[in-house]
């Protein structure tokens, strides 16, 4: 009766699972157990399903009913440790409409080091300023514009905020172990996860913007957001009919090099040994100056940054 596609079973599962791991971490005496090690794995991974949960619901709501969909972003907030209601400006507006060009948030080139494991560790503490100051901006902008997204943000931000500080008073310790770090963890993966599929990527052709993870285990883990390609020409669809959906539409033609099996082997081979920074015919990827961000909530046309390719539509 309430959810919009039955696999969304599967996605309150993994909440329910991080708020029953944080009953019993808050429960527990905080010691160097391997139970806490093991809470605390859990909790990290939980977070970061939620911020792609986060993302998921953006796209495609999970609830048929609007106050429940309200309070089931505020949940997800809690999850991830973010508004949901953020991914808004710097994804949906930012990232999908205008990618990898001057007016994108997270466009790659924004990861300088010559040494490519650094790009892969640090990528998103490089972008989060800028992040942020686009969140705000977009603030300001859709303030009195955007009604619905106001009072969604804002009953985000009430739930989030007094919780973390209610956690922070009863135990500051495990609030830093079971809260914070899980959420620093969770931001970090998702946005790196944004750097692995479109770093070296071709944006002035047709399906060839993004990498594919065709795995089984990080599409379990990250809801098929390995399956990309298909995810950026169809943002909307549901995460479920996604691997349908690329076999059918991107896999015939996205190049073989962007279609990874196993996205460890990739992440050992473009950031461990050799390491080299490579696009996906095998040149190098220049390193240069991102420039600064463009206006991207506006309606002039995007102007793509200075030496990089005409965006892909």
């Amino acid at each position: 009766m309430f959810l919009r596609y039955s696999a969304d079973r599967r996605t309150l599962f993994v909440v329910g699972v991080w708020v029953t791991v944080e009953l019993i971490a808050w429960q527990r005496v905080l010691d160097a157990s391997a139970l806490t090690a093991g809470l605390f794995v859990l909790a990290c991974v939980g977070s970061f399903q939620g911020a792609v949960a986060a993302h998921n619901a953006i796209h495609c709501p999970v609830f048929a009913r609007r106050r429940v969909e309200h309070v089931y972003r505020c949940i997800l907030t809690l999850v991830y440790g973010h508004p949901v209601s953020a991914f808004v400006p710097v994804h949906n507006l930012s990232h999908h409409r205008h990618l990898e060009s001057s007016r994108d948030v997270m466009r790659t080139s924004k990861a300088t080091s010559r040494w490519n494991l650094l790009n892969l560790l640090f990528f998103t503490a490089r972008i989060s300023g800028d992040l942020w100051r686009a969140e705000l901006r977009y603030l300001t902008f859709a303030w009195h514009r955007r009604a619905r997204w106001r009072r969604q943000l804002l009953g985000e931000v009430a739930a989030l905020v007094p919780s973390l500080i209610v956690l922070a008073v009863l135990d500051y310790r495990k609030f830093l172990v079971f809260v914070v770090l899980p959420h620093l963890y969770a931001a970090w993966g998702i946005v790196t996860m944004n750097l692995l599929q479109h770093d070296g990527t071709d944006m002035e052709l047709p399906h060839r913007h993004s990498r594919n993870f065709v795995g089984p285990i990080v599409n379990w883990l990250s809801f098929n957001n390995g399956f990309h390609a298909v995810h950026h020409a169809h943002p909307n669809l549901h995460w479920s009919r996604a691997p349908a959906a690329h076999e059918r539409l991107s896999a015939p033609h996205v190049p073989a090099e962007l279609i990874e099996s196993s996205l460890l082997a990739y992440v050992v081979r473009a950031y461990v040994y050799p390491g080299q920074r490579k696009r996906y015919d095998g040149a190098p990827v220049p390193v240069r100056i991102a420039g600064r961000d463009s206006d991207w909530y506006t309606t002039h046309t995007p102007q793509p940054e200075a030496g990089s390719p005409p965006v892909a539509r």
